[in-house]
């Protein structure tokens, strides 16, 4: 079935989260709307292959009757099944955190995802987990939404500067516009959905790099100070601690493929999941947080040297 694309009044009126909707229960794309037919129809197998896994690993769990356990039996049998296929080590992470968590980590490969997943499905499997997805991989996720739900992740798009690029949108036009405006509608409904998940004790992963890098820092440059930081960290915790009584903590993650990996899953290849230092909540308002500003360009660096000090120098920059 081809899927059906927004109207310019549609594009112009609706809210992200209505938006969300019509993509997950009315056949409706984004991405075709755009012009990026091409990177939905790249995730369509993507889709297909997690539609299938979350059948098998919900419909084959029980009791059915009992959701707090069927959610939970349905973690462990996911678990189990992710040990075997994307391994990985992740000893260290802690379980039961009283404040929410925000965890930022280097983005070689697609493979962390399945190993982040398992990771906070065994040590962290109670608490609420918010992932940004970006645009494409959420379209391919939507209509799983519900059930993706039921494993304790909330999964919100997002549209990375790769993603934009590749859209082409001609500046001036009415589809620039309103890709421009859905943006920064999607990225709004983040933080908020980061507010409301860490408040209740959860937790958010972050790849601070928006896109998939090789390393940490994005050039030698950036590393030396002579080119700007990315200000991902810093923006989310500027829009976090707005709030007085918001006490969640920033956790830098290092992940270490195993030798040879690609930028794909990696299937049967070890990973390492290495927690750094944690920014306490205490610490980085103290710190970092400076009177309407935009930005903490110091926050960005320091948590990007936490990560890479936890990784051989080839992965720094």
């Amino acid at each position: 079935m081809s899927k059906k694309t927004f109207s310019k009044k549609q594009l112009e009126t609706l809210s992200a989260e209505e938006i969300i909707d019509k993509i997950q229960h009315e056949n409706y794309s984004l991405l075709s709307t755009l012009g990026a037919e091409k990177l939905r129809k790249e995730m369509v197998p993507v889709g297909k292959i997690c539609n299938t896994a979350i059948n098998y690993v919900l419909g084959t769990t029980g009791p059915k009757d009992d959701p707090k356990e069927h959610s939970y039996n349905a973690r462990m049998k996911l678990v189990k099944k992710l040990k075997k296929i994307t391994p990985g080590d992740y000893a260290g992470f802690p379980k039961d955190s009283e404040n929410g968590l925000v965890i930022g980590f280097n983005h070689p490969s697609l493979g962390e995802i399945a190993r982040i997943l398992m990771m906070k499905m065994d040590v962290m499997g109670e608490k609420p987990m918010l992932f940004p997805v970006n645009l494409p991989w959420y379209e391919a996720l939507a209509t799983d939404y519900d059930r993706i739900l039921k494993l304790g992740i909330i999964i919100t798009p997002t549209i990375t500067p790769s993603t934009w690029g590749k859209m082409k949108l001609e500046k001036g036009t009415d589809l620039y516009e309103a890709g421009s405006k859905i943006k920064r509608d999607f990225r709004d409904l983040y933080t908020k959905r980061s507010h409301e998940v860490l408040k209740e004790g959860g937790v958010i992963f972050v790849a601070p790099s928006a896109t998939r890098q090789t390393t940490v820092f994005k050039t030698r440059a950036v590393y030396d100070k002579k080119d700007p930081i990315i200000p991902t960290m810093s923006v989310l915790a500027i829009e976090l601690f707005k709030d007085p009584e918001m006490n969640c903590d920033f956790m830098p993650m290092a992940v270490l493929p195993q030798d040879g990996y690609k930028k794909g899953l990696n299937f049967f290849k070890n990973y390492k999941l290495i927690p750094g230092e944690v920014m306490t909540a205490k610490e980085i308002r103290k710190k970092y947080l400076k009177k309407d500003a935009d930005k903490l360009p110091e926050l960005d660096y320091e948590f990007h040297k936490r990560i890479a000090d936890k990784l051989p120098k080839k992965f720094w920059y």
